[in-house]
């Protein structure tokens, strides 16, 4: 069989296997929204009889008025969602995303609700998620896969020009990832007067922990340039399957080293705003992105990568599971390494004579 008669047996069992994973996609978004009825509920419950709740929750706001209509589209259109009525994902839906949206507005405007506001975004992220597999079965993550973020192997080889890429490409998605946006998060933080000063010893600990977190990056970064010919910018990857350095002890250290830093910076300034950020964003890329990941490197490597992953994990770090050994990948050494194919004749036939004149000379000293 050739190859472009393969194709379409690839293409017919991906799709098989998307219609068989579609009815359980749908219960998770079922029980997503029953959940939320549920604490939709509690939550309005806990309105009534504690006012701290009402206060950082709703703030001046009147509950009696935002009850009315807050009841029957939230906790109502959330159970009326899990019931897989298509009407009531949408309406629930929406209308979490609009009060979300509503809150965020009024909390920083009258720096009241911070809290609402938060739960209010969580709140809106999981009823689009959910709302998104009853109603198409997926996630359609490919789509964000596009331009700098779509899958390439790396256009030059070149080692100086590659770790000069992966320099720039580390301090511009640094400065945006763990410095712009952990910035504006913790301005709504403050805003939102929900800022909890963190104890000193955590403040020096995320400090450190960053430390450590930057060199994992850079390590992890360089080992892509030097073995693997790419970059860690998705549109310029490694052309070689990268196993040493960190990636001998775990799949994608890059990824940890992001998580992690992310972390520390919400430890440093004090922020479980940038903290919950960080573990939010990890796990959506893990879920949404991680798996296109692993399906461009199963097509390129093919049974290598189904041999390397097999031993090693893809977030928790195992110092037994690769030696870090192998050699594949690029011309990953400048060492002048003598082969047996570069030695001249005369070369031999000389060791060849003083191998025989040692022997001779240890025999004689045997002999006396």
């Amino acid at each position: 069989m050739s190859r472009t008669d393969k194709k379409p047996v690839t293409g017919i069992r991906h799709n098989k296997r998307n219609t068989a994973n579609k009815p359980l996609r749908i219960f998770h978004g079922r029980m997503y929204f029953a959940l939320q009825a549920l604490a939709g509920a509690a939550w309005w419950l806990g309105i009534i009889t504690l006012p701290a709740l009402r206060d950082a929750t709703l703030g001046s706001l009147d509950p009696l008025l935002v009850s009315a209509i807050g009841v029957p589209l939230f906790v109502l259109g959330s159970a009326l969602a899990a019931l897989n009525l298509r009407w009531a994902v949408w309406a629930a839906a929406a209308w979490t995303t609009l009060v979300a949206v509503g809150m965020i507005i009024y909390a920083t405007v009258t720096t009241e609700a911070g809290l609402g506001a938060v739960l209010m975004i969580g709140a809106a992220v999981g009823s689009v998620i959910a709302g998104t597999l009853m109603l198409r079965g997926r996630i359609s993550s490919g789509r964000l896969l596009l331009g700098l973020f779509s899958y390439r192997s790396s256009h030059t080889r070149v080692r100086s020009q590659l770790l000069v890429r992966t320099m720039i490409q580390l301090v511009v998605f640094w400065g945006v990832f763990l410095i712009v946006l952990p910035t504006i998060i913790n301005a709504f933080q403050e805003r939102w007067n929900l800022t909890v000063k963190f104890p000193i010893l955590v403040v020096v600990a995320g400090f450190a922990l960053l430390a450590f977190a930057s060199v994992l990056g850079v390590w992890s970064a360089r080992t892509i340039a030097n073995f693997g010919s790419g970059t860690p910018l998705p549109s310029a990857m490694a052309n070689h399957l990268v196993m040493r350095g960190p990636y001998a002890f775990v799949r994608n250290p890059m990824a940890i080293a992001s998580t992690t830093q992310g972390v520390a910076i919400g430890l440093f300034i004090s922020s479980w705003m940038v903290i919950a950020y960080a573990i939010a964003g990890a796990l959506l890329w893990n879920w949404l992105i991680r798996p296109h990941e692993e399906a461009d490197l199963r097509k390129r490597f093919g049974a290598e990568f189904d041999d390397y992953a097999a031993r090693v994990s893809w977030w928790i770090p195992s110092f037994s599971a690769f030696d870090g050994d192998d050699d594949t990948g690029a011309d990953d050494t400048d060492a002048d390494d003598t082969s047996d194919d570069d030695i001249s004749p005369d070369e031999t036939h000389a060791a060849e004579t003083d191998a025989a004149n040692s022997s001779g000379q240890d025999s004689a000293d045997r002999k006396q």
